[in-house]
Order: C-alpha cells, then sequence, then structure tokens
C-alpha cells in the first residue's frame, strides 16, 4: 500500500514508504486481519465517506458484497446508518447478511439494474457494471466505479471513478472502527511467501469470500 499506485512489484517482508502511509495495527486485529485491511478498506472508506460522504437512511448498492472490497464497504455502510443492498451468489448471501446488509440479491439470477431502485449510491466494484448500476440510481444518485477499464463509461453516467490513495487518517479512521466492533475483516487464506503464485491464481478465480493473505 505504501506508494501506492506506484507498483511495488514484489512482496517483501520489509517495505519502506512515507510516515504519512502508515498507522497503528489496532491490537483487535492479527497481523494476517491487518494486512487485509488497509487498501481495501481504505478504497471502501474513501468511496463511502470521502467521496460520497453517506448519511444515515441513505441507500447504498454494493456488488460483489462478500469480496475483499465489498465486504468492509457493507460494514463501513452500515456504522454511517446507510441502508445497504448488497449482489452475491446465493451461497454468500448468509455472509453477507451477517455483515448487516439489509437485502441481498442473487447476481447471478438477478440483474441489479432490473429489481433495485432509488439508490443513492452504486459501487462499480467489477468492471463493465456501470450500465447496470445506472438503472439503479434516484435522481441525484452517483455511481463511483473503482476499474479503471470503467473511468470513461463512468464519467460518461456523470459518476466517478476513484483509485484509492494511501492515508493515515483514513487508517486510523478504519482502526477506530474495529475497536468499536464496527468493523471485521474476513481472511479466507493465509499463504506463506514461496507460494505467492497460488495466492494469486486463486484470487484470479474471482469466488472468494473477504481477503486472501500472505504472510512472510
Amino acid at each position: 500500500m505504501p506508494k501506492f499506485p506506484r507498483e511495488a512489484a514484489a512482496y517483501a517482508e520489509f517495505v519502506t514508504g512515507p510516515a504519512r502511509h502508515f498507522a497503528r495495527q489496532p491490537p483487535e486485529l492479527t497481523a494476517e486481519e491487518a494486512g487485509g485491511l488497509a487498501l481495501a478498506g481504505l478504497t471502501a472508506w474513501q468511496v463511502l465517506v470521502e467521496t460520497a460522504d453517506i448519511q444515515p437512511g441513505q441507500r447504498v448498492l454494493i456488488p460483489a458484497a462478500a469480496g475483499g472490497v465489498g465486504h468492509l464497504a457493507v460494514q463501513i455502510a452500515k456504522a454511517r446508518g446507510a441502508y445497504v443492498i448488497g449482489t452475491a451468489s446465493a451461497t454468500k448471501h448468509e455472509f453477507v447478511r451477517g455483515l448487516g446488509a439489509d437485502e441481498v440479491i442473487d447476481h447471478y439470477t438477478d440483474d441489479p439494474g432490473d429489481v433495485v431502485r432509488d439508490i443513492d449510491l452504486a459501487i462499480a466494484t467489477v468492471a463493465g457494471q456501470v450500465p447496470a448500476l445506472r438503472r439503479t440510481l434516484r435522481p441525484g444518485g452517483v455511481i463511483v466505479a473503482l476499474n479503471s477499464a470503467d473511468a470513461q463509461d463512468v464519467v460518461a453516467a456523470g459518476g466517478r471513478f476513484l483509485l484509492v490513495e494511501p492515508d493515515r487518517v483514513g487508517l486510523e479512521a478504519l482502526a477506530q472502527l474495529v475497536q468499536a466492533g464496527k468493523l471485521r475483516v474476513h481472511v479466507e487464506r493465509v499463504f506463506p511467501l514461496a507460494e505467492a503464485a497460488a495466492a494469486h491464481r486463486l484470487s484470479e478465480t474471482g469466488r472468494t469470500t473477504g481477503k486472501i493473505v500472505l504472510r512472510p
């Protein structure tokens, strides 16, 4: 995460970076959970809080709500008092509801653009979702896209493209939510550093729940 989006081009046991890119690990998290929180958590925080300024009662649509960014975004949105609708495969509905989602729809059988309405914020977590998500918005609602492949489409639709930035203040805010019991990190699998390639192969299936973590 330090110096992101400049690519580190490697995994390592130690890293250097500007002090403003770091925050203390809350004692409530294991090292693996803390490692899974930073980039995905800051992405969700910067969409929901710094970009959309979500307020109590607003309606938030989070596709892939069981994923790395998605499962954290559900919890942050609920901590802000939002009404949260998530999409996930049927086998993950219980998990997403356990995070606090008010509604969960099966993205394999239902198009959010057909079954969801009056959304204040829709987060395009996966490329190619912008046209469907646009149909869910209320007047004045916004889409924020996280994939660079959607950057032109989302801006043309009146939305925004977000590339997460390292930020100590945001990390400390996430730590406060953890300490308040309002945010937890689900780690599906921990790989030793030597098996980084296997971790990538699992990630590329697009079917993991929560985070995949490498342990140096």
